[in-house]
């Protein structure tokens, strides 16, 4: 007879949400397990899930919190972590090192943990001087109190083990949907638009490309997806260039996958610029979707990508230079689009991930029980 195990996952918006990599990934990984026999519990936010979408094996659990950009991972983290220590599922799959805090309590029911610690949060430019302060307080707790740790990047885990000394964590990244055949977008043409998909905060080079876009859109379209998330200065920039030239177009947040996997299928350069996070979800998307990628030369992302990008210096005049480099030669984009592809499908496949974590959750229980 097949063992039931149960598994909460904490630390995300809920399930099914579009909001970020986490949500992506427990959008994927929650069905998975519950066709595995798993009892699955998600826990999440109010109006922050998409209802309709959701696979009714997995337990969805709202509770409370402060919505603010300082405190909601917080306070939605201790309250999720209280509920769940007081159902006491067999493993705890924690988002996020700002919710290493709690773990103690976990902890102390029993219940052991797998955390995924994310990128250096405290990297971030978006972050002031308290909340970096707050976020390595967070990692050095999960260092101490989490019984097992994921690292979505070979980098990132060199950083724990140089940081925080810890002698444990498994490599488990993201992946990615390959989505077939899919129509242009009215008004673009196929690999004669430039296209950047990011949260517009200043770490994902989001202002040096706005600074190239200017120029680019002289003579080329420039298609803009994302936002702060909480507005700001940089959403305001993004839309008086958009109403200033009719070349570059600002979309916004786009939850539709189909809409979006098009865009990165028929982009001529895809700008990739984030520069903090381990492997990017959005990354190994528009890998999976053939996108010729022209990405920001850090540690991350030559590792997703291998030499399976344009690599550039994260200045306006060099990311200019490097996506009109790959928008003039038909052969480059092809050969970037292939090379992406193929490596995305060799090793960012969500059937690779979702093995992984079910994996390290077994492990985990087993470990525990011993």
């Amino acid at each position: 007879m097949a063992v039931r195990r149960s598994v909460a996952i904490i630390g995300t918006r809920g399930y099914p949400s579009y909001y970020g990599g986490f949500e992506t990934a427990v959008r994927k990984l929650a069905p998975y397990l519950a066709e595995q026999g798993w009892d699955v519990t998600v826990y999440g936010r109010k109006g922050s899930t998409v209802d309709a979408e959701a696979d009714a094996r997995v337990t969805t659990r709202v509770t409370w919190g402060v919505e603010s950009k300082s405190v909601s991972t917080l306070t939605y983290g201790l309250s999720s972590t209280l509920d769940a220590a007081r159902r006491r599922p067999d493993a705890a799959l924690v988002m996020n090192v700002a919710n290493g805090f709690w773990l103690p309590v976990l902890k102390a029911r029993g219940i052991p943990s797998l955390v995924n610690v994310d990128g250096i949060e405290w990297d971030r430019d978006k972050w002031g001087g308290l909340a970096k302060r707050i976020f390595v307080a967070g990692a050095s707790a999960t260092a101490r109190f989490g019984d097992q740790l994921v690292y979505d990047a070979e980098e990132i885990g060199r950083r724990w083990r140089a940081d925080f000394k810890v002698d444990r964590g498994v490599f488990i990244p993201y992946g990615g949907d390959v989505p077939g055949e899919l129509p242009v977008e009215d008004g673009l043409e196929h690999r004669k638009y430039v296209l950047v998909v990011a949260r517009f905060v200043p770490e994902n080079t989001i202002n040096e490309f706005l600074a190239a876009a200017e120029r680019l859109a002289e003579d080329t379209k420039v298609v803009m997806v994302g936002s702060a998330g909480y507005g700001g200065e940089i959403d305001q920039a993004v839309a008086a260039l958009a109403n200033r030239m009719p070349n570059l177009q600002w979309l916004g947040h786009v939850r539709d996958d189909r809409r979006l996997n098009a865009l990165w299928q028929h982009a001529g350069a895809y700008f990739h610029g984030h520069s903090v996070g381990g492997t990017n979800p959005a990354l190994v998307q528009a890998m999976a979707c053939g996108a010729p990628i022209v990405a920001r030369d850090t540690v991350y992302n030559r590792e997703v990508l291998a030499d399976n990008g344009e690599f550039v210096a994260a200045t306006p005049g060099a990311i200019e230079a490097g996506i009109r480099a790959v928008l003039a030669s038909p052969q480059r984009q092809e050969e970037l689009s292939v090379g992406a592809f193929e490596r995305g499908r060799e090793r960012y496949s969500w059937a690779g991930v979702n093995a992984g974590y079910e994996k390290a959750l077994i492990d985990l229980i087993d470990g525990h029980r011993q």
